[in-house]
């Protein structure tokens, strides 16, 4: 780690040789008793060559935790964990251990609240993985004190299935997210926004097309964990929403890396979260019942 904060503090500027040189120094000082580096060097250029995929994770993971405001120690701790929840052989380090490490990193090095925030992210990444390994984690059981939904602070958010039509075609406005799947427009709302004020303008920072919300098509309501506030109680509500038929372009890159139109026929062969399925077919049921009309 400490040869990624070196190389952090000096904005990435280090040659390869001086990566070298600052690994086997600070292999020398803080690991005396290890020989073989090899282990380290492969872990560090890997993580090197796969910043940048790394930190649009982190960024996804933290919406709220542009990465060059995490603390430079928090920050490097999230992109080693990162890169041995993803990239790394899980016979070797399974996905729990690479997370539990990365928390005492925080721990030990971080500031007070550094493990909390490490545990938030990484675990969100986690659960988006689909939880891999969580049979195989300690047969242990732990009493878990009921938590009152009700007494959590709460989070609201909007999403939007967006549409519009162009002469007798209909389309579906997507972003595409970097874990590979088509979803829709999504956000926080901010303090004394109504549901149109907020929609409205979460569609528009997103992929910048002009909205009008119209009905409710569900909502959802479920405990999530905050990298620093804690357990909180998370309100999505999901609006159908025209748009005219326009560039879309994406505004946001945290976590996204693509908005496109999709025609309602091409929507069955995207790949999306199982969550948002019911939502979108309720949107293009509703959208066909108006087109045949």
């Amino acid at each position: 780690m400490q040869v990624l904060y070196e190389w952090d503090f000096r904005g990435g500027n280090l040659t390869d040789l001086e990566v070298e040189h600052a690994l086997v120094r600070n292999a020398e000082e803080f690991a005396p008793g290890v020989n073989d580096i090899s282990f380290m060097r492969k872990l560090l250029l890997g993580i090197l060559n796969k910043r940048t995929k790394l930190d649009d994770i982190i960024e996804k993971a933290a919406p709220d935790w542009p990465i060059d405001k995490i603390a430079l120690v928090d920050r490097n701790i999230l992109r080693i964990g990162l890169y041995e929840l993803l990239f790394e052989d899980r016979t070797q380090v399974p996905a729990k251990v690479a997370i539990n490490e990365a928390i005492e990193l925080a721990k030990t090095y971080g500031g007070e609240t550094s493990g909390k925030f490490i545990n938030g992210v990484l675990g969100a990444v986690y659960k988006e993985l689909g939880e891999p390994g969580k049979d195989e984690t300690s047969k242990k059981k732990v009493s878990h004190v009921p938590i009152d939904p009700k007494t959590l602070p709460l989070d609201k958010l909007g999403g939007a299935v967006v549409y519009a039509r162009d002469g007798e075609d209909v389309y579906l406005g997507l972003v595409h997210d970097i874990f590979g799947h088509w979803t829709l427009s999504k956000g926080h709302y901010k303090e004394g926004e109504d549901d149109a004020t907020a929609i409205t303008r979460i569609v528009k920072e997103e992929i910048n097309l002009p909205v009008t919300p119209g009905v409710v098509l569900g909502e959802n309501e479920y405990v999530a964990s905050h990298p620093e506030k804690g357990k909180m109680r998370k309100h999505v509500s999901y609006f159908l929403c025209e748009a005219p038929y326009q560039e879309i372009k994406l505004m946001k890159t945290g976590g996204l890396d693509d908005a496109k139109w999709f025609k309602l026929a091409e929507i069955i062969d995207l790949n999306m979260y199982d969550d948002m399925l019911p939502v979108i077919t309720k949107a293009v049921n509703i959208l066909l019942n108006k087109t045949h009309n």
